[in-house]
This record gives structure tokens, C-alpha cells and sequence, in this order.
């Protein structure tokens, strides 16, 4: 599995890393970092729900 951010698109919710702490990262301002493409063994339902929770729909899991 793999994720994908469009970070141009990323408004700052944040619901990302509240739905999935240990895979998505905010910057100081609360805007979501890039993710090393892979998802680890384990987090594909995190990874998912951290999908999810982005009203922006800026992350992709696939």
C-alpha cells in the first residue's frame, strides 16, 4: 500500500493525523508533511482512516 498527499490542497484540518497519529506529520502551522510513500506493515486501516477524515480529500491510499 501506498499514500499519496496533494499538499497544495491541504487546508490545515489536521484530521489526518488526529484519525492516524503515526503516519501523518503536520508542519508548525498544522498543514499535513509529506509521507514516505509506503505504508508499514500493519497501518493500512490507519492509513485509511486518515484518508477519510481529510475534508479536502488530499490524501490517497492505494
Amino acid at each position: 500500500m501506498k499514500i499519496t498527499i496533494d499538499t497544495s490542497s491541504c487546508s490545515g484540518h489536521a484530521r489526518c493525523a488526529a484519525a492516524a497519529p503515526g503516519l501523518f506529520r503536520l508542519d508548525d502551522d498544522g498543514y499535513v508533511l509529506p509521507v514516505d510513500g509506503e505504508i508499514p506493515e500493519g497501518l493500512g486501516t490507519a492509513a485509511h482512516d486518515g484518508e477519510r477524515a481529510c475534508p479536502e480529500r488530499a490524501i490517497t491510499v492505494e
